[in-house]
């Protein structure tokens, strides 16, 4: 027995430490966790550290500002803040953060502030355990065929605030370290079988056929050129990435030299946090940060790139954003990696009653650093999911839970621009088993969802879940935790959350409602704005597998995209501009205006077909694609004219 547990805590240490081992991202395939004990019986006097939401003080007042940074006409336009500023303003006091510290050593916990919001705490598993009145236990996950198994913590009931720190601490993030973020990128499954894509006849021809699309294809799409030709590259300015997992550099600097790009060598700096994520690795979701990479970089060859890559939990993704925006060196930031907002809330998983005792929510934690984001005027991309308006139900199969409207998270929340999908017009065609085919014509650039694809799934005789057509397509709808947002507000297409949604885990006996979702609420509308983002019409990707070596592997899709391909255009449009900050509400009221669809320099493109399986496109804003999709050169002129320039 005792070498048993000597041989745990072994392998518990490893992933405490975070130095190579690269956890899996969750998927379909990802096993149920399985309890094996105590922590501070598995690993004695290890210590673990967890993150600290702080109050923010004088929070309305900090709200308040960031909207009347971004309303023209007031006397704060676009007067931004540095972190040193937002920190003396909000931040909680010195004062404040000694006495929290001093309270918590008297439980055997350090304590060093990390940033504005938030308090580094580190100490043995059972000073925290007493600390926040837990209990946390080891849970084993079993391999799957696609990831290799792996053991994580967690508590068994819900963290408490001690009474006497709650007046500072607004939460405690880090308390499991369940990998829990999936990235928001896909393949066309294989089963679809090979697919080729035709643009429809008489369109504008493309450098590079649907499904291996380039940065290239897309500023020739989207009327990125113009800005190219101006000679504007992203020159001063820095791109941000935050991710959880890391890659190979040399993918993104072969993509770049395939294309022609002049890049420097010297442009791409790392930054790991909290011991970073590993070595590469395909389960980990290595691909997903190639395409961050590649993508911004390569709309913007002449910016600078800091990529903030962290273990895939919720206390270092915490910890990236915070050093990202603590920082201030990135004008933009972009991340591809997300959850259902109210997984968010989930602070005791993998208990299955969610509310036990007290839950801490990690939402105000993230949104906090999000606000000093939009305060300092770095402008925030999140993509905002691929299971359409059933975000809820991303990584988790129908009917064994049950469909509820959701939308993703951090793409959500009201200080970030939320980056949606849409599917390129083409016709499609597929081999089939019996060296038949099947065409599928998709005449205009429409919502990106696979409704259209029923035609290839009667034929091969699958069901829409088996042929993993549903729920697939652009994350869109209506925020429960966010409210509507000051820059939506009017605005005609916006919606409400939608009555008798409940999600049950329907594989339990008896089956097990979760949470039942409030109705009728004005809550934040995702996503902002969309691109092209369907795998069927998507891009190449130059990538180093971990079990395939290097290749160019194409039909890549997903709002993963489309998060950085908005921060490569910001990256352009602010070496002529400067710092454009929160882009929604310069978005939104270009949107309200008259000819913001029509005529020779309107900003943005009207999706009004197709629909992400709940929510429709149409003239104007929709939750399924947003605003719709942007001429980029337009835009360009647009907000120069705004700013005064």
């Amino acid at each position: 027995m005792a070498a048993a547990v000597t041989c745990a805590a072994g392998a518990l240490t490893l992933l405490l430490a975070s130095s190579a081992w690269a956890s899996p991202f969750p998927t379909k395939a990802t096993a149920a966790a399985v309890d094996v004990g105590s922590l501070r019986d598995l690993s004695g006097a290890t210590p673990v550290s967890v993150t600290l939401s702080l109050q923010l003080r004088n929070e309305q007042s900090a709200r308040d500002l960031a909207q009347a940074v971004y309303t023209k006409g007031n006397a704060s336009f676009h007067q931004f803040l540095t972190p040193e500023e937002f920190k003396s303003k909000f931040g909680a006091t010195d004062a404040d953060v000694s006495a929290v510290s001093a309270r918590l050593a008297a439980y055997g916990l350090s304590a060093e502030r990390s940033s504005a919001t938030t308090l580094k705490v580190t100490g043995t598993p059972a000073a925290l355990e007493k600390a926040f009145q837990v209990h946390l236990h080891v849970y084993d996950v079993a391999a799957s065929a696609a990831a290799p198994s792996y053991r994580f913590f967690a508590p068994t009931t819900a963290a408490k605030i001690p009474s006497e720190l709650s007046s500072v601490v607004a939460g405690v993030v880090g308390l499991s370290s369940r990998p829990q973020f999936a990235p928001h990128s896909f393949r066309s499954p294989a089963k679809h079988g090979t697919l080729q894509v035709q643009l429809p006849k008489g369109s504008a021809t493309l450098p590079d056929p649907l499904g291996a699309l380039t940065v290239v294809d897309f500023e020739q799409y989207y009327d990125v050129t113009p800005l190219i030709n101006q000679g504007l590259t992203g020159k001063g300015r820095t791109l941000g990435i935050v991710t959880l997992a890391s890659f190979t550099p040399s993918d993104a600097f072969a993509y770049w030299s395939a294309l022609g790009l002049n890049v420097s060598n010297e442009r791409l700096k790392i930054i790991n946090i909290d011991g970073g994520p590993g070595a590469p690795s395909d389960d980990s979701g290595s691909l997903e940060t190639t395409i961050d990479v590649q993508q911004s970089g390569g709309i913007a060859p002449g910016a600078k790139i800091r990529l903030y890559q962290a273990p895939n939990t919720n206390q270092a993704f915490l910890d990236a954003w915070v050093r990202a925006v603590d920082d201030d060196k990135a004008e933009s930031i972009s991340c591809s990696w997300g959850e259902w907002e109210w997984f968010d809330n989930l602070a005791n998983s993998p208990v299955t009653d969610p509310f036990t005792g007290e839950t801490v929510s990690e939402l105000k934690a993230f949104d906090e650093v999000f606000l000093q984001a939009a305060l300092q005027g770095q402008s925030l991309f999140a993509a905002s999911g691929d299971a359409g308006a059933y975000d809820a139900n991303d990584g988790l199969t129908p009917p064994d839970f049950s469909l509820a409207l959701s939308v993703d998270n951090p793409a959500s929340d009201p200080y970030i621009t939320a980056a949606g999908g849409t599917t390129l017009a083409g016709t499609q065609t597929f081999s089939l088993p019996n060296n038949g085919s099947i065409s599928v014509n998709v005449p205009v650039e429409r919502v990106w969802s696979w409704d259209y694809l029923l035609p290839l799934c009667n034929a091969l005789g699958l069901d829409p879940i088996e042929c993993g057509i549903f729920p697939v397509g652009s994350g869109g709808g209506v925020s429960f935790e966010f409210k509507l947002p000051f820059y939506q507000e009017g605005l005609a297409g916006t919606q409400k959350t939608q009555p008798d949604q409940v999600f049950i885990d329907e594989d339990t006996i008896p089956p097990q409602t979760l949470v039942v979702l409030p109705a009728n609420y004005a809550g934040r509308n995702v996503p902002d704005i969309s691109f092209n983002a369907d795998p069927d019409t998507g891009y190449v990707v130059y990538y180093t597998s971990s079990s395939t070596g290097f290749g160019l592997e194409d039909f890549w899709g997903g709002t993963s995209f489309v998060g950085p391909q908005l921060n490569g255009v910001v990256g352009l449009i602010g070496e002529d501009l400067g710092r454009l900050g929160l882009l929604n509400p310069a978005l939104y009221a270009l949107a309200k205006q008259h000819g913001a669809y029509t005529g020779s320099s309107a900003p943005f493109n009207i999706i009004n077909t197709g629909n992400n399986d709940f929510y429709y496109g149409r003239n104007g804003y929709s939750p399924a694609v947003g605003i719709g999709t942007l001429d980029v050169a337009h835009l360009a002129k647009a907000l120069k004219e705004t700013a005064g320039h």
